[in-house]
């Protein structure tokens, strides 16, 4: 019998490797002679560099680099089992994680870490960076990360802009002639799931700017700022970003990225399963086990388990896919609809605190794991 296990983090408690190998512990004590292909995953958010350097055997990168507030933090991305690509999450060196309620200041934050982590990557002769987006603390789309990688953006008197999305106001001219060239010869895709448009109503500053300390006259201002940002954007580099789906992303950077880079956008969990290699590891499978931390109905919506089952479909239409959570949320249901999910399970063994449920997480996983087995074992009997 073979196994293809290929769960999420269960963010908090558990990396996705961990996860794997407590769901492996658990079928193994009933079907002890399987194969089992053990597959980490990430949907391009938190995550997505532990589990891809763990899935091909890569390295973790630790840089000194700016952070949001413009102190400076130690951040970590990875590099590949083919030492062809970096994979880097922006949170790592721009994310919300630096920041609290008294320091949360969208107008001054800034991506520029990230950038850092770009030049970095470059220095490892990679052909590819992969850039998860999810998780900023910044609303300057993806000023600072520009001026990192070589971009001035300077003002009517020809200064350096300041960091922060509020500086954007007073953008002038964008100089390119020192932009790092090694980024014309380096595919960059963007691993988001995020549709929103750079402006607007539904654009970085509206929807995602309070979560970031922004108060209602910040929001106003830091969309009039990116308006500002996408007209000088527009008249100096021909390219007209701001309604572009996800330019809007991680409060702008998305729009940055596409205007300043070659980048593409792509899903994040159709970026993980091209390279962990899962389609091709499920052939010959007689079940998929797959899970994260929480599941609902928003696990539709691009989360990995649904990216699972689907890949896992399309190889193998009757394959069997079950899914763990230590959350089962509202309305799952609809993650049976046309079979893509045959089975979900709580991993949570009684009443509980948070903290002990973390704590525990490992152990009881891997009990759910040998109860499915179990269950399994009496259904083929």
């Amino acid at each position: 019998m073979k196994f293809v296990i290929a769960p999420d983090s269960f963010k908090g408690s558990l990396t996705a490797k961990e996860v794997a190998l407590a769901i492996k512990k658990g079928i193994s004590k009933i079907f002890p002679t399987a194969i089992f292909e053990l597959v980490p995953m990430a949907d391009g958010g938190e995550g997505t560099v532990q589990s891809l350097v763990d899935a091909t055997d890569g390295t973790i990168i630790s840089k000194e680099v700016t952070g949001p507030l413009g102190n400076k933090v130690t951040a970590k991305y990875g590099l590949l089992g083919n030492s062809k690509t970096a994979v880097i999450e922006m949170a790592e060196a721009s994310g919300i994680g630096y920041i609290d309620k008294l320091t949360a200041n969208p107008l001054i934050t800034t991506t520029f870490g990230t950038g850092q982590l770009i030049i970095d990557a470059l220095d490892h002769n990679i052909e590819e960076i992969i850039l998860g987006i999810g998780g900023s603390a910044t609303n300057d789309g993806g000023a600072g990360m520009a001026q990192a990688i070589g971009i001035h953006l300077l003002d009517a008197k020809g200064k350096e802009l300041p960091f922060g999305g509020a500086a954007l106001a007073h953008l002038a001219k964008i100089d390119t002639s020192n932009i790092d060239d090694r980024l014309t010869k380096v595919k960059i895709v963007i691993a988001s799931d995020v549709t929103n448009p750079l402006t607007g109503k539904n654009g970085a500053s509206a929807v995602f700017g309070p979560q970031k300390g922004a108060t209602p006259k910040m929001v106003q201002q830091l969309d009039k700022s990116l308006i500002h940002y996408s007209e000088i954007l527009q008249k100096s580099l021909n390219k007209d970003v701001a309604a572009l789906p996800g330019a809007g992303a991680a409060g702008g950077l998305g729009a940055g990225l596409l205007a300043f880079t070659t980048a593409q956008m792509k899903h994040g969990i159709d970026i993980v399963v091209n390279y962990t290699n899962l389609k091709n590891k499920v052939y010959g499978a007689d079940f998929v086990i797959t899970g994260e931390g929480g599941i609902d109905f928003q696990t539709q919506y691009g989360k990995t388990p649904f990216g699972v089952a689907q890949a896992s479909k399309s190889i193998s239409p009757n394959i069997p896919v079950i899914a763990l959570a230590g959350y089962v949320g509202k309305d799952v249901d609809v993650l049976y609809q046309d079979n893509v999910i045959e089975a979900i399970f709580s991993t949570v063994s009684g009443a509980k605190s948070l903290e002990r449920a973390f704590e525990d997480s490992q152990d009881d996983i891997a009990q759910t794991s040998e109860n499915i087995a179990r269950l399994i074992k009496v259904l083929r009997s």
